[in-house]
């Protein structure tokens, strides 16, 4: 049983809906040869033949188009190469990863620098930064305070940060989004 599913995970790292051979159901077609030159428009029944003739595939390109592209190629050899371009691609991606820092009201100077460290090396290592303020009971009546220390937040951050959403107050919540700086 695992032998039958390493086998069919292989076949599914393309899931394009692409018609070959005798799925193409279209009276005509237009056809382009192996070497990339163009046969014309012609039945699709003589289409698949020349396929077979080369031993290579008639492949569907554009269904949208009229009349239908077909392609005669290796569909297998074409299949195993968008694949490997699929995989570089995925490879090729950097998930940016939403760090949290959490400040107070009443923050201490040396606290407040140690959570300025904890987001600048979040964001040195490619990461944003969601700073938020939990306000609690009678700290509701005065949100100026959390804006002020959100706004000296983002001054110390600002030779590595910009400032993505700036300070806004959502229930009983501050927060302030800061990306990395791009780059020049």
């Amino acid at each position: 049983m695992l032998y039958f599913n390493l086998f069919w995970r292989c076949f599914d790292i393309s899931k394009q809906d692409i018609q070959i051979n005798d799925e193409i159901r279209d009276k005509e077609v237009r056809v382009i040869g192996a070497d990339g030159s163009q046969l014309g428009i012609m039945p699709s029944v003589k289409a698949l033949e020349m396929a077979e003739k080369a031993e290579l595939d008639l492949v569907k390109i554009a269904p949208q188009a009229q009349p239908p592209v077909c392609k005669i190629m290796d569909y297998g050899k074409y299949r195993f190469e968008q694949a490997k371009r699929e995989k570089e691609a995925r490879k090729n991606q950097r998930i940016v990863d939403i760090k949290e820092v959490r400040l107070s009201l009443n923050i201490d100077t040396h606290d407040f620098n140690t959570k300025l460290t904890h987001a600048q090396r979040f964001i040195n290592s490619g990461d944003k930064v969601k700073v938020s303020i939990r306000f609690r009971g009678r700290e509701m009546g005065h949100p100026e305070l959390g804006v002020e220390i959100m706004k000296k937040f983002a001054d110390a951050c600002q030779e590595f940060a910009v400032v993505e959403k700036p300070a806004k107050l959502e229930g009983r919540n501050m927060l302030m989004f800061l990306a990395p700086k791009p780059n020049k």
